[in-house]
């Protein structure tokens, strides 16, 4: 009998995934075209029932663009399910997952869950690339981008998670390989969590070629950067190329150790 019932209600029936949680009043019920979001969503990593709260915050501020780190491709399975079933946002999804994990991202042994980048956009993408920098430090690590829109203007989109703390010069050399791609764009946005904050030199060949969305933030110690992490650090970035940011807000979240990051950017 308990074999039948599984079998009928599903394996995410136990965590809640048919329950939408409620949205605050005013909420988009669209996607909102000149909005991005980037977001690292592990810590905790494989949390029971996570997704659906993961969903709602998505939907809180329904972006046009999400970038999401330390991404299982199981878990942004359903977090793109949900997001259509519970609250009518559709997207599509594309992956640069750049390890097999099968302690953080289920599967069987043989067949581990894809651990990585994941960009998931309402317009549909193109031109998937998908990389490991040469060095990842203590972990594989790695960027991917696409070709989409975003408000109407086709943009390259950038996401990547750089080496954790303490790995300052591998982080160095990954900036350098991210900026020399990016830098073939006049117009591009690049997400995600960079483990470092603002006036760390390891970030200066992406300052030069781009603005945070935060127009307070800049390489200076003295700056004013809003902390994305719950260590009070900012660590997540949406940096502009040719694009100019009219809006950003960062949101705590039960969900993770990194906070939201939405950028609201000028259509002009």
């Amino acid at each position: 009998m308990t074999l039948a019932c599984m079998a009928l209600v599903g394996p995410s029936a136990p965590n809640g995934a048919h329950i939408a949680k409620p949205l605050p009043a005013g909420a988009p019920t669209e996607a909102v075209l000149n909005r991005v979001m980037t977001w690292n969503i592990c810590n905790p990593c494989n949390a029971s029932g996570h997704n659906v709260g993961r969903a709602a915050e998505i939907a809180t501020y329904a972006p046009q663009v999400i970038g999401l780190q330390e991404a299982c491709v199981r878990d942004v399975d359903m977090i793109r399910d949900h997001l259509e079933n519970l609250y009518g946002l559709v997207y599509h999804v594309e992956y640069g997952s750049v390890l097999d994990s099968w302690d953080r991202c289920g599967g069987l042994p043989w067949s581990p869950g894809g651990f990585g980048q994941a960009i998931l956009s309402a317009a549909p993408m193109t031109d998937r690339v998908s990389a490991e920098y040469p060095d990842g430090g203590s972990e594989d690590r790695g960027y991917m981008a696409v070709t989409t829109t975003v408000g109407g203007r086709s943009v390259r989109v950038f996401n990547t998670h750089l080496a954790q703390r303490r790995q300052e010069e591998v982080r160095a050399e990954q900036t350098g390989v991210l900026a020399a791609e990016v830098a073939r764009y006049d117009r591009a946005i690049v997400l995600g969590d960079f483990n470092a904050v603002p006036y760390a030199p390891e970030l200066t060949k992406m300052w030069t070629l781009a603005a945070d969305t935060d127009p307070h933030c800049r390489p200076a110690a003295t700056g004013t950067c809003e902390p994305t992490t719950d260590w009070q650090s900012k660590f997540d970035y949406v940096f502009l190329r040719g694009i100019a940011s009219s809006g950003h807000g960062v949101h705590p979240t039960p969900y993770s150790d990194h906070n939201l990051l939405q950028s609201d950017l000028d259509p002009s």
